[in-house]
């Protein structure tokens, strides 16, 4: 793996050199974009509006618009000038218990590897954070932007999540949803109950992307010009539950799960 950015875990005192690799991967099956008529590939150029003069990567700067057609450019070296601590440091500003923060704010995860002779500080804020069972809350700043991240220990490794700030989660302001809606006590009963015969310790490794093992047999049959046992259905299978049928719908739900 390469590192994405290298840096130090600011630890009171301490700082810890280390190393940021992404810890996640898009599994999604990859599509080219063709012309409809002549199944040629489209490639995306970037041009120059206005005049389509296509420009090379290495000619392309960032600027920040201050005005009608009127920009700012910044280098890299200004992205660092703004504050050079901040772009070298996964600042632990805080610890904390994990169940204190809303799964939402979490997003991206990432392994952190100590440098060379930093193996002693890692081990040490690894070992304290697992024993403790908190995690630490750190700032830093990563592709010119500031983020806020939980840093805690995975077995022997240290990792970092991060997270969303709460001005980045909508609210659900518009949405229509019900109260109750007049359901009965013997229908909840037998929602509670499904839910228990259901329930099982979660293992992430007990679920995997079977949608996209069966694009592939379709692609496969497609590329053969065979299609004649896939069919797409006419509307989905899953049609909204008659809200009378809800009790015998759960009680057929129950049978099917081995509960009597």
């Amino acid at each position: 793996m390469r590192p994405l950015w290298s840096g130090s875990i600011s630890f009171g005192l301490v700082n810890i050199p280390v190393k940021l690799y992404s810890a996640s991967e898009e599994r999604a099956l990859k599509f080219n974009l063709l012309d409809k008529n002549t199944l040629s590939p489209i490639s995306y150029k970037k041009v120059i509006k206005g005049t389509g003069t296509e420009v090379k990567q290495s000619d392309i700067v960032k600027g920040y618009a201050c005005g009608k057609e009127k920009y700012v450019v910044l280098t890299p070296e200004d992205f660092k000038r703004a504050n050079p601590k901040k772009t070298e440091l996964l600042d632990i500003v805080s610890f904390a218990d994990a169940e204190e923060i809303d799964s939402k704010l979490f997003d991206k995860p990432y392994f952190i590897e100590p440098a060379k002779k930093a193996e002693k500080p890692y081990a040490l804020l690894r070992d304290a954070l697992a024993k403790s069972g908190k995690i630490g809350i750190a700032k830093y700043v990563f592709h010119d932007k500031e983020h806020i991240g939980a840093i805690r220990p995975e077995g022997k490794i240290l990792m970092l999540i991060q997270m969303r700030y709460a001005d980045e989660l909508r609210k659900p302001e518009g949405l229509s949803t019900p109260g109750s809606s007049g359901y009965t006590k013997k229908e909840l009963d037998l929602a509670l109950s499904l839910i228990d015969s259901l329930d099982e310790k979660f293992d992430v490794n007990d679920y995997q992307d079977t949608y996209a093992d069966e694009l592939r047999k379709v692609i496969r049959q497609k590329a053969k010009g065979d299609l004649k046992e896939i069919k797409a259905p006419k509307e989905s299978t899953a049609q909204p539950s008659n809200v009378t049928d809800i009790l015998d719908l759960l009680k057929k739900s129950l049978e099917e799960s081995g509960v009597k």
